[in-house]
């Protein structure tokens, strides 16, 4: 199914009916709707009877547009026009990676909308690390082609675009507080090749609330979707589901 959003854009997604609250699933990087961590919990959704909502960013899986013309504030527009239309009432979001870096920022603007809060190798400010990296070549490339590259574990190149780095200058989460009153559960592998181990200690350091814990998975890397890490994400998302 196509959701047209307010800004235009047509984004693929599916929506599972059940009960509430209903889990909403935010993809990654270059990944969509379609991924091992997103079907394994629509499973679950089902067999259980809750409701679920997954969807493709713009530039993304049956979502319109190229990824290099889209940034973080482009697709937290879409995360939040997307789950206003197709998912009313209180929802668990379950971000990975840069859904989880778009998690964060919904559930920091807006904290009564969110019952919980489940993350996957969450990479809040992202794009700030990598530029605290960048060679002379990496500016110089990023100045006259208006992106840089980088090797994928998953296929293609990856393409890091001028805009994804403007936006995600405008929406860091580490630039300000980020109280968390949800529940919230973190999870991370310590063989993450894309997020460092570093990274989830110092968000967890960073975020206040009162019901905040993070796991780290012994050698479980950025996929963090083999047969336990899948059983483990399905377990955050029943420990804070609640009632229903």
């Amino acid at each position: 199914m196509i959701h047209v959003t307010r800004a235009g854009r047509r984004l693929g997604y599916d929506l599972l009916q059940g009960k509430g609250p209903g889990v909403v699933f935010l993809h990654g990087f270059r990944s969509d709707r379609q991924g091992t961590k997103a079907l394994d919990l629509q499973d679950w959704c089902s067999a259980t009877g809750r409701a679920m909502l997954r969807f493709d960013l713009a530039g993304h899986g049956e979502s319109g547009g190229a990824v290099e013309d889209f940034g973080i504030a482009d697709w937290l527009d879409d995360a939040r026009d997307a789950i206003d239309a197709l998912a009313p009432g209180p929802q668990i979001l379950v971000g990975s990676s840069l859904g989880g870096w778009l998690a964060l920022l919904l559930a920091r603007d807006r904290p009564d909308r969110w019952a919980r809060l489940v993350t996957i190798a969450a990479a809040p400010d992202f794009t700030t690390r990598m530029q605290q990296a960048f060679t002379d070549d990496d500016h110089a490339a990023l100045a006259r082609r208006g992106f840089v590259t980088r090797p994928s574990d998953y296929g293609e190149d990856y393409v890091f675009s001028r805009v994804l780095f403007e936006q995600g200058a405008q929406s860091r989460v580490f630039a300000g507080p980020l109280h968390l009153p949800m529940p919230v559960r973190f999870l991370q592998g310590t063989a993450d090749a894309d997020v460092p181990m570093s990274d989830a200690v110092a968000l967890i350091g960073h975020a206040t609330g009162p019901d905040i814990r993070l796991t780290l998975v012994k050698d479980a890397d950025h996929r963090f979707s083999g047969p336990g890490e899948l059983a483990m994400i399905r377990a955050a998302v029943a420990d804070v589901g609640g009632a229903a």
